[in-house]
């Protein structure tokens, strides 16, 4: 394969990312060992307000001991990245090739989201670790909503989009000004999805392919910027994964989870219709792993509602393969292979 410098400007923004996340890693574990930033109690609630019985018998040694705030090291790693590539373009401008990838017509919006969702979700970890309570899921959902909203009006009403394309549907969806509530539903859907976050491994692994898929996607339609950041995101899930294999050192949490599925969603619609892509509509395949995480709990609800029962041991799905007795680190790495594979489906459809 020849390196050409549109490859090296997506592939040199990951390996940097994931060598700035391990570098960092030491300093970050030390600070939060140190200042024992995990949960003060174990414990559970369900998603009917009840003592979650199943996931703490499973998890009750896990609970506390260890730290959350893992989800710095990726966003910390991509943005110094981003940043120290941009500096470096300054000072050594070359006019043929340059690895910067901040840019207002790619990445400045996908970046603010990032940015956005790493903060709030860090002030709920800290919540979490010192009042024993995070913020509130209503307050969450409304900021996420917010985030979500200033996003889609930027694309509404600053790049005119009002389409996507749709699964099972050859010609895009026009929706008017109906673009913005179903953004804004999409990265609820998403960042539901969030709760993956919930075994050694699992969501690093899962959001890496995620990323890896989408950095291909932006590629291929020529959105080298836009390639070049989801590859820095992988890279530093990466990063962040070297140090989340059994046993964890720490959990991604929701100062991860919150920026990853925010950016995420912005990036799906980054490479969709606005360049003539399908990045929304292979969305749901990509993040199967997410979607089946979410509508588990959804179908948890409904099923104990309508028939009284519980249609899973324990939702969200992968803590219901480790209820009948599937080992972690099975559960984990077979959702990293599924990750892997609808990755490369979803890529396939939307560059072919």
């Amino acid at each position: 394969m020849i390196f050409t410098p549109d490859v090296l400007s997506v592939f040199l923004p990951a390996m940097l990312a994931f060598l700035i996340g391990v570098g960092l890693t030491p300093f970050l574990t030390h600070i939060l060992y140190a200042k024992r930033m995990w949960k003060q109690k174990a414990g559970k609630v369900a998603l009917d307000g009840t003592d979650a019985l199943v996931f703490n018998e499973l998890h009750k040694e896990k609970e506390v001991g260890t730290p959350r705030f893992g989800g710095i090291i990726v966003w910390a790693s991509v943005l110094i990245t981003a940043d120290l590539l941009s500096v470096l373009a300054r000072l050594y401008p070359d006019p043929f090739f340059s690895l910067a990838f901040i840019s207002r017509e790619q990445t400045w919006v996908p970046l603010a989201a990032f940015a956005a969702g790493a903060f709030v979700g860090f002030l709920d970890d800290i919540f979490e670790v010192r009042e024993g309570k995070g913020l509130r899921l209503r307050v969450r959902l409304i900021l996420v909503a917010i985030v979500s909203a200033l996003c889609a009006w930027w694309f509404y009403d600053k790049l005119e989009v009002t389409s996507v394309s749709v699964l099972f549907l050859n010609n895009p969806l026009e929706l008017g000004s109906l673009f913005i509530p179903f953004f804004i539903l999409v990265t609820l859907f998403v960042y539901a999805g969030g709760v993956i976050d919930g075994l050694d491994g699992l969501a690093g692994g899962v959001f890496s392919a995620i990323f890896a898929a989408y950095a291909g996607i932006a590629f291929f339609q020529n959105q080298l910027d836009l390639a070049a950041l989801c590859a820095a995101i992988a890279g530093g899930l990466l990063a962040f994964l070297w140090f989340n294999i059994p046993p964890a050192r720490f959990y991604l949490s929701e100062t991860g989870s919150m920026a990853l599925t925010l950016v995420l969603v912005v990036v799906a619609f980054l490479t969709d219709t606005i360049v003539e892509g399908e990045g929304v509509k292979v969305l749901p395949i990509i993040a199967l792993p997410l979607v089946a995480t979410v509508l588990s709990n959804i179908l948890q609800i409904i099923w104990k509602r309508v028939f009284g029962k519980k249609l899973f041991r324990i939702a969200p799905l992968h803590h219901h393969f480790e209820a009948i007795g599937w080992p972690a680190s099975k559960v984990v790495m077979r959702y990293w292979v599924v990750a892997v594979v609808v990755a490369i489906i979803g890529l396939i459809i939307a560059i072919v």
